[in-house]
């Protein structure tokens, strides 16, 4: 269940322009950055970027992914 807020107009039309270019919804986006605010407060030492990419690798769908499998067929070693 979502609830109505007041937002600045500029933080809105920063969001709108970000969500879209992220495939995400507006409140989306601003749910978004405010995860990334609240864990940037709550881990001072941890850079910005660190914590976005977290965030992003806990959102992503992992489904997507292949698995990483050596090929040691092409080992120049052997």
């Amino acid at each position: 269940m979502g609830v109505a807020i007041r937002i600045d107009d500029g933080i809105y039309n920063d969001a709108r322009k970000v969500a879209a270019a992220e495939c995400r919804s507006i409140p989306g986006q601003i749910e978004f950055w405010a995860k990334i605010g609240k864990c940037a407060l709550a881990n001072p030492d941890l850079p910005t970027e660190f914590i976005l990419q977290i965030l992003i690798s806990k959102n992503s769908d992992r489904s997507l992914a292949e698995p990483f499998t050596f090929d040691d067929q092409n080992d120049e070693t052997k």
